[in-house]
């Protein structure tokens, strides 16, 4: 078997099946995911361990598969064909390798062609400030922070920073300078690249993601010395994204960061992708803007009252996640029973759909 070709074969699948991921696992067929489902390939032959370690060397260029070999694990990305791009992690279980490999679409999609709120574009147009989307791993928070840096990108003249691991989608420079940083390439560290990023008269910055307190510090200082930032964190909500930032840091630095976020944040928006009826991924999404109420709950150790003020500020753009489900379920989008399984507080979601 030529495992480059048979690798080829299985990233040809994920395209023109358009599924989301592809997993190599021993005792198992290759087995793509659709729209959120598992669909193992049954006319491909189970994998045994040889198979997995060919086809998962054949990802990965010398140095990368010793450096495999050596922690047992690697984050990379795989261009596929210049057609596409695969966000890549390989990894040993019981003693064999596997590879979990997402599809990075070539095109950067827009705020509109992902069905996102468009109150989002008002977080483009800032000057300054901490905006972070969370949600879960594999709701599609680097494309939602793709789609806003490229919309920077085709309407601002500004010096745009990334420092990804690995870097997922290439922006094709337009109004605005981009550099794109990939940790373990071009920089040894989120941190370090954070610290040297002050001195590159940058204006935008895209943190890949908020991993510890000193990423965060970083950030949220960047945020507040005249810098535009985005990033992302893996938590459920709004709320629990304060606490989570917060939580993060010795109790003697608690005070100080909850200032400094309370001074810095624009905003957060909280995602989820689900099943569409009519076939695909939709998603439903709360949106908080940092306004002075929400400013004043942040600085006063209130957070369990955010959720409060935004329900009660849609006018201003803001949106709960049941919002986004009622409405969605309404529009016969969703199912009921999809939305309830995504709801953070099904018993509230079922009151607003009796309204």
């Amino acid at each position: 078997m030529s495992y480059f070709e048979e690798l080829e074969k299985l990233l040809e699948a994920v395209v023109i099946q358009n599924g989301s991921d592809i997993h190599i696992s021993v005792g198992r067929h290759p087995t793509l995911r659709v729209d959120g489902a598992l669909i193992p390939l049954i006319k491909k032959p189970i994998l045994n361990g040889e198979d997995a370690l060919g086809l998962i060397q054949a990802l990965l260029n010398e140095e990368q598969f010793n450096r495999f070999l050596k922690e047992k694990e690697l984050d990379f990305s795989y261009s596929f064909r210049d057609r596409a791009r695969f966000r890549a992690n390989v990894f040993f279980q019981r003693g064999f390798a596997g590879a979990a490999l997402r599809l990075i679409p070539a095109k950067i999609k827009t705020i509109e062609e992902l069905n996102l709120p468009p109150v989002l574009r008002e977080f483009a147009r800032y000057s300054q400030g901490f905006f972070l989307v969370v949600g879960p791993t594999g709701h599609g928070k680097t494309t939602t922070l793709a789609a806003l840096v490229d919309e920077i990108n085709h309407q601002r003249d500004e010096h745009i920073i990334t420092i990804e691991d690995p870097i997922e989608y290439l922006f094709s420079q337009s109004r605005s300078i981009i550099n794109q940083r990939e940790v373990g390439i071009d920089t040894a560290n989120f941190h370090k690249a954070l610290r040297s990023m002050f001195r590159e008269d940058i204006d935008v910055a895209m943190i890949g993601e908020m991993r510890d307190p000193e990423t965060m510090s970083a950030a949220v200082t960047a945020a507040e010395t005249g810098h535009l930032v985005f990033s992302t964190l893996h938590t459920n909500s709004a709320t629990q994204t304060i606490d989570r930032i917060i939580d993060s840091f010795p109790s003697s630095q608690q005070s100080q960061i909850r200032i400094q976020l309370a001074s810095s944040l624009i905003g957060i928006v909280s995602q989820r992708l689900i099943p569409r009826i009519s076939g695909g991924l939709i998603p439903a999404v709360e949106v908080m803007i940092a306004n002075s109420a929400i400013r004043n709950l942040i600085r006063e150790n209130k957070t369990h009252q955010l959720d409060l003020v935004i329900d009660t500020s849609f006018q201003e753009g803001m949106v709960s996640l049941n919002r986004s489900l009622a409405d969605l379920t309404r529009r016969k989008e969703i199912s009921l029973e999809n939305a309830m399984i995504y709801s953070t507080n099904p018993s509230e979601l079922r009151l607003l759909l009796k309204k």
